[in-house]
């Protein structure tokens, strides 16, 4: 195994975690709905009940996420993570908002009431999905950080990445694409979520309900992804020089991306129809409740390519707007040759863990 190869391997990785974690937010998704789904007190309690059975595998798919960009890239850890640290903040916030919505509404006696527990779930399933929508498409439009490297040997002051101004990540929210594919995701996850609680839920009512609100969720998500991948394509990207590491403005790159990599476009397709065959399937099939697995494929594809192709290819990941030289790319942001190949073996426990998942899945099903 060559350096290069694990650099790319662990770029995989790191997507198909990205890609993963995405499609465990129908959690979010389907929380942002429990008033719209469920009318009664009965119906709201059997979707918290519900989501409250898989919420800890999305919370663990993220800090696995976090912790596995740790040890593959630090570089981008240190500067996104600590940088952009008030967006990553507010993210982290909303998600033990859920974790202590879900531990505590139920309690007798506790201060806030029931109501603002759940409360608090819409706004994780709302924050959540929008901010992390958000930050990921700054890996194609980038952020505001420098990168000085010899920093390191300043005794004083050895930050090797700052962020270029006193937002802290939240610049990144005056982006308009940003928000663009950030609001995309959020209704992405409504769609996952309604066919989840569809498929899971065993009430006819919230069922009829989650058909119509399908609709209102894959309209709106279906304009703006439409809208940042098309965009995307045709906007000028973040290309390196492989020989010299020079990053410099290529137009169209992300789209001569998917023309030189074209089995990632091909996942993008397949991804595509799947999302839409789940979602049609089930707006006209009052029987079909199966739709959350299709769906749930087709997502881990398309971003799993997109992801890809942002990293793969000669292209910076994490493009710099403030300094154009100081954009981060696989090569120059990874951990050393001996870090990536102790962990490459590490990781050949992933389709264990994989299967765990499935395990718990069914398990906390059949409660």
């Amino acid at each position: 195994m060559t350096y290069i190869f694990l650099q790319q391997y662990w770029w995989f990785i790191i997507s198909l975690l990205g890609a993963l974690l995405v499609f465990l937010m129908f959690v979010q998704g389907a929380n942002s709905l429990v008033y719209s789904l469920g009318y009664t007190e009965d119906g709201q309690r059997k979707i918290i009940e519900s989501t409250g059975r898989k919420w800890e595998i999305t919370f663990t798919t993220l800090v696995t996420f976090g912790g596995a960009f740790f040890a593959s890239f630090p570089l981008f850890y240190s500067t996104s993570f600590g940088g952009a640290y008030w967006l990553w903040m507010i993210i982290l916030f909303s998600f033990v908002l859920q974790a202590v919505s879900y531990e505590f509404q139920h309690r007798k006696g506790n201060l806030l009431g029931t109501r603002t527990y759940r409360w608090f779930l819409v706004l994780n399933g709302i924050i959540g999905p929008l901010l992390l929508g958000a930050a990921v498409a700054t890996l194609f439009n980038g952020s505001n950080f420098f990168v000085e490297k010899a920093s390191l040997t300043n005794i004083s002051a050895p930050v090797i990445s700052r962020w270029a101004n006193a937002s802290a990540g939240l610049d990144a929210l005056l982006d308009p694409w940003n928000l663009v594919l950030g609001f995309a995701v959020m209704f992405l996850a409504r769609i996952l979520g309604i066919l989840y609680i569809i498929n899971n839920v065993k009430d006819e009512d919230i069922r009829s309900r989650g058909s119509v609100r399908l609709i209102g969720s894959t309209v709106p998500f279906l304009v703006l992804f439409l809208a940042f991948f098309i965009r995307t394509m045709l906007k000028d990207g973040y290309a390196v020089d492989p020989a010299t590491g020079v990053v410099f403005m290529e137009p169209m790159k992300y789209l001569h991306n998917y023309l030189d990599m074209w089995p990632l476009a091909m996942l993008t397709v397949i991804g595509v129809v799947l999302l839409l065959y789940a979602i049609v399937r089930t707006i006209l099939s009052h029987t079909y409740i199966k739709g959350i697995w299709p769906a749930g494929i087709g997502v881990v594809l398309v971003v799993l390519s997109m992801l890809l192709v942002a990293g793969w290819g000669n292209t910076a990941y994490y493009p710099s707007n403030a300094s154009l030289q100081c954009s981060l790319t696989i090569a120059n942001s990874c951990s050393s040759e001996f870090t990536l190949r102790t962990m490459f073996y590490v990781s050949l426990l992933v389709p264990f863990v994989f299967g765990y998942i499935a395990y718990v899945w069914r398990v906390m099903d059949k409660k």
